[in-house]
């Protein structure tokens, strides 16, 4: 692997920008309008904007009352629909054979469209269908076995506790930056065992993979092409390295893996940035998300004090109510019917868990935080079926421990502003959140 990109020229052709399907697409100007007062065919969600304003729920709404399968086409995407009903979401999630992961999990290019040069063709297994999906997720699926999250458990706890005691009573800090992101770059550094003192690359190489160009992270395509083979790069000397070397981690999985040890550069680097994304944005987004949800709904925090064995019902409703990955994108196998309306091969189907996740016929009073929720672990936030998160676990443990450990040392969060949002219509989250904390 590591000779395919040896060569200094594969980093240094230039490379055009290009326009992609998606958050760059589709572009709102001006004042965000009241999407009920939009002709019904022309509402589209998938607008970057409407998420880094948190305006988005009005479009959801309509579109769940009057066109839960709803369909959009633009000049680069093509034919798409936007799923936004709980069953709907849930029946396309549940069933590979009719709709496939093959062709991304984004809004991209039609099927049958020519990549533009300089396009990034990457892939990974869980944009793949059975059985080349099932033997790569088997191989690394261990890190992430109950055995490997119960040996995990006092680390985690360790550096939740020092990153808790090292954050600022009583005086203003960004809970993102100090908490959050810490937190989830350790733990993603000890899953592929790498040099800590690097960990915060990963953050880094997460943003880049997610962005959109030219609002703040990435200036262009071409700029995000050189950072993520930087990142091949980096990890192709650990996975020499691992070679020789094994151990438990993700790198070592891969390296020694039957079914992987083979894998071209660009599979490689697309399993990269799905474990990466993956055990980065939905956790640390999560653990922002909770503490402004809390400021949100004050009486559910003090049902918290008063009840800490709420906690683990708590960490559900949470990743429910927050949503960390706003949608996920299937494509039709050959003409089918889906909530009467005629869906045509090769279309793609946005899930829009997002939404699903507020519909009102399966969440009562779904825009609340309600943290002894009973039906909080039919969230669709971790999907279902084969491609149902393979660290959803992980991720629970995690949040449930920072917020146990909260309790013990803070008597409140109070969140000072707004928390500033992440520009992207798929990765909803928080890039700053001020707070104080009150020490008990």
């Amino acid at each position: 692997m590591s000779e395919a990109i040896a060569n200094p020229e594969d980093k240094a052709q230039p490379i055009p920008d290009f326009k992609r399907p998606g958050d760059g697409e589709n572009v709102i100007s001006g004042e965000i309008p009241n999407p009920f007062d939009i002709p019904l065919a022309d509402l589209n969600p998938v607008s970057a904007r409407l998420f880094s304003e948190d305006k988005q729920w009005d479009y959801f709404k309509r579109l769940r009352a009057e066109d839960p399968v709803h369909f959009n086409q633009t000049e680069l995407a093509g034919r798409y629909w936007s799923l936004t009903g709980y069953d709907e979401i849930k029946q396309v999630d549940s069933d590979h054979h009719n709709f496939s992961s093959a062709h991304g999990i984004t809004l991209g290019f039609p099927i049958d469209a020519e990549l533009p040069e300089g396009a990034l063709n990457v892939s990974m297994f869980i944009a793949m269908d059975p059985p080349t999906h099932d033997v790569q997720r088997k191989t690394v699926s261990p890190v992430v076995a109950p055995s490997n999250l119960a040996n995990l458990e006092g680390l985690i706890r360790q550096r939740t506790q020092s990153v808790l005691d090292s954050v600022p009573l009583n005086q203003p800090f960004d809970w993102v930056e100090l908490v959050s992101i810490e937190l989830t770059t350790q733990m993603l550094a000890t899953l592929f065992d790498f040099p800590f003192e690097d960990r915060r690359k990963l953050t880094r190489w997460s943003d880049v993979a997610t962005a959109v160009p030219g609002a703040g992270i990435v200036d262009s395509e071409e700029q995000r092409r050189a950072e993520l083979i930087e990142c091949l790069q980096y990890f192709t000397q650990l996975w020499e390295e691992r070679k020789v070397n094994p151990g438990s981690d993700l790198v070592s999985m891969l390296a020694h893996g039957e079914e992987t040890h083979d894998m071209q550069p660009l599979e490689f680097l697309g399993n990269l940035i799905l474990l990466i994304v993956g055990g980065n944005d939905t956790t640390r987004n999560s653990m922002t998300g909770g503490v402004y949800a809390l400021n949100q709904f004050s009486s559910e925090f003090a049902k918290l004090k008063s009840n800490p064995a709420l906690i683990p019902n708590m960490v559900a409703e949470i990743i429910r109510w927050q949503t960390p990955l706003a949608y996920m994108r299937r494509t039709a196998n050959h003409d089918i019917e889906l909530g009467g309306k005629a869906i045509k091969a090769g279309d793609q189907l946005l899930m829009w868990y997002v939404s699903g996740n507020r519909d009102e016929t399966a969440f009562e009073r779904p825009n609340d935080l309600v943290i002894d929720r009973p039906n909080a672990r039919g969230h669709l936030s971790f999907g279902f079926g084969i491609h149902r998160c393979m660290g959803n676990r992980l991720a629970e443990m995690q949040l449930r421990i920072l917020w146990e450990e909260i309790l013990e040392r803070f008597d409140d969060i109070q969140v000072l502003a707004e928390p500033e949002r992440t520009y992207s219509s798929f990765v909803k989250g928080y890039t700053k959140m001020m707070v104080t904390v009150t020490p008990k």
